[in-house]
């Protein structure tokens, strides 16, 4: 018998109305706002009336650098919820929104899989409750507010040649990198050159998933630096005046929304900044939401740990002073064979050696999470093909780095397939074993936090940068944002900048191409190698085999 696609299987759920999830929670429902039968959006009061409860545990799901083989990190993150809950915890799941580049692009959907998911998965990976529209809205009002203020005057003396806010689109647009604007005549204004980047990339996205409130979300708004005068002094969002009419366009977006897995356990969906170009984790309003609400929140952070985790470590619990008790390094036996130097179309013949090779991967990411002062169990997300000699290698090496392996088979068995993963975790989360600091001190350089990155956790040798850059960063020191974290755009491929290099690698160089400041966001976001801030689509993009069915079902997610 065939087995069911992830989007059969989500058709099939029993959902319950989101006032029912909500009831679980504790949550009125007068303060939940319902987006149909299945969706709603907490209400801002309500947030603020729980904010003196004590806080549950929170766990982090990272895992190995992707491969083409699957590693399965939202479906794990959805799959240990559920579990916590099968054996009587109150578990919350908080993960990010899908966005429609990589689903029409590579992706084609991120609500977990198998029965290990969260619904309305079509939903979820489509418009769901309009934030990412709203962030792209706010986003591209204030670059329509700054070009209008040069057109008419400019009274702030701004240098058009200094424009660093660019327009952003949810959606994988190559030709939209690099572009020149107000070409036309006097009429449109004055021609420069600007670019888009995807929405994920945004700053708006960033002040939006790290902003505890409304109040600190305009005050973030307003310390956007969107350009620089001839004598280089920054001009603000404030001063242009659109960051209160972004807030006003952000209000609804700002409110966490609730759905349900398919085993009717709450899961708060908010925010989508990815871990490549931008910070990779879910909103901090929902984040502290959901640990006021429950005993354990189970959260994940784009990519692998090196660079989710560690901006869930360096940036988002910094800021929000978050702690957390324990973390979960997802891996698959199919993705230490490709580590290992397998071809994706030979993964299901058994390979030990290759394992055994591939595992350094892994054993690397356990290191540099243990770096941060939390425990770590993995999570070894079961595949059909799995030989027993080879889960034995992946649970021999995580031993000898001082650490367990679970096998876990919530893909095919939900909950059930998960329960020695979600005991393990409560173990590691009341132990007391967690000593958290991040990576770096607020008053390291911004260079050698740069360097601290690239060494510790990459492995690397070097950090390359041109005077430029060097000099740039430093100035930024003298106007007072020194103390801010980096925020590193690298592929998630590799611990190198070379998305081709697998396994563990060292010796290598980091070259930073560029550096942004997001001072409304709060840190410097360093742009290394060749990665892109607006991506493109592949050869064969998901969007050639997303459709409508006879019966007008969306098919094609996955």
């Amino acid at each position: 018998m065939a087995l069911k696609t992830d989007i059969e299987i989500a058709r099939e759920a029993k959902k319950k109305p989101i006032m029912e999830i909500g009831a679980k929670l504790g949550i009125p429902a007068d303060d939940l706002l319902p987006y149909g039968y299945d969706k709603a959006k907490v209400s801002q009061s309500f947030i603020k009336s729980i904010q003196s409860r004590p806080e549950g545990k929170l766990i982090l799901v990272t895992a190995i650098n992707p491969t083409p083989a699957g590693e399965g990190k939202t479906t794990t993150t959805v799959g240990l919820g559920d579990g916590l809950n099968r054996i009587g915890k109150k578990a919350v799941v908080c993960i990010r929104e899908a966005s429609l580049g990589p689903n029409f692009g590579m992706k084609g959907g991120a609500a977990g899989g198998g029965y290990a998911q969260v619904v309305p998965m079509e939903e979820m990976n489509l418009h769901f409750t309009g934030d990412f529209h709203a962030i792209t809205s706010a986003h591209n009002l204030l670059s329509a507010m700054i070009d209008n203020h040069i057109y008419w005057g400019n009274e702030l003396g701004i240098d058009e040649r200094r424009v660093t806010w660019r327009r952003v689109m949810d959606m994988n647009d190559r030709v939209l990198r690099d572009i020149v604007v107000s070409l036309g005549g006097v009429s449109n204004g004055f021609p420069r050159q600007t670019g888009f980047d995807i929405t994920v990339a945004s700053e708006v996205m960033a002040i939006l998933c790290l902003s505890k409130d409304l109040e600190d979300l305009q005050k973030r708004l307003g310390d956007i630096v969107v350009a620089y005068r001839r004598d280089k002094t920054p001009v603000y969002c404030r001063d242009i005046k659109a960051d209160s009419a972004m807030a006003v366009l952000l209000k609804d977006a700002m409110q966490p929304n609730l759905v349900q897995t398919l085993e009717n356990n709450p899961a708060f969906v908010h925010g989508g900044p990815f871990a490549n170009i931008a910070h990779g984790c879910n909103s901090v309003i929902a984040t502290t939401t959901a640990l006021r609400l429950g005993d354990y929140v189970v959260t994940e952070a784009g990519f692998g740990a090196d660079l989710g985790a560690e901006k869930f470590f360096d940036i988002k619990c910094r800021q929000a002073g978050l702690k957390p008790a324990a973390a979960v390094i997802v891996a698959t036996v199919r993705a230490m064979k490709m580590n290992g130097g397998v071809a994706k179309a030979d993964l299901g013949a058994e390979n030990i050696d290759a394992v055994k090779k591939g595992c350094a991967n892994l054993g690397r990411h356990i290191a540099n999470t243990k770096g941060f002062g939390v425990p770590v169990v993995v999570a070894i997300n079961h595949f059909a093909t799995d030989t027993d000699a080879e889960i034995a290698a992946v649970k021999e090496h995580v031993a000898s780095q001082g650490a367990e392996a679970i096998l876990c088979k919530h893909w095919a068995h939900g909950s059930a397939g998960i329960e020695d993963l979600a005991r393990k975790v409560v173990d590691l989360a009341v132990s007391g074993n967690s000593h958290f600091a991040p990576l770096y001190p607020d008053e390291m350089p911004l260079f050698q936090k740069i360097e601290t990155v690239a060494k510790r956790i990459y492995h690397a040798d070097e950090v390359i940068a041109d005077k430029s850059i060097r000099d740039q960063l430093k100035t930024w020191e003298a106007a007072g944002y020194g103390h801010l974290p980096v925020c590193m755009a690298k592929t998630q491929y590799s611990f190198t900048t070379d998305p081709n290099v697998r396994g563990a690698p060292t010796g290598h160089s980091v070259p930073v191409r560029e550096v942004r400041l997001s001072a409304g966001a709060g840190f410097i976001v360093v742009i290394c190698g060749e990665i892109m801030t607006m991506p493109g689509l592949p050869k064969v993009p998901s969007a050639e085999v997303i459709k409508l069915n006879a019966k007008g079902e969306v098919e094609g997610l996955f």
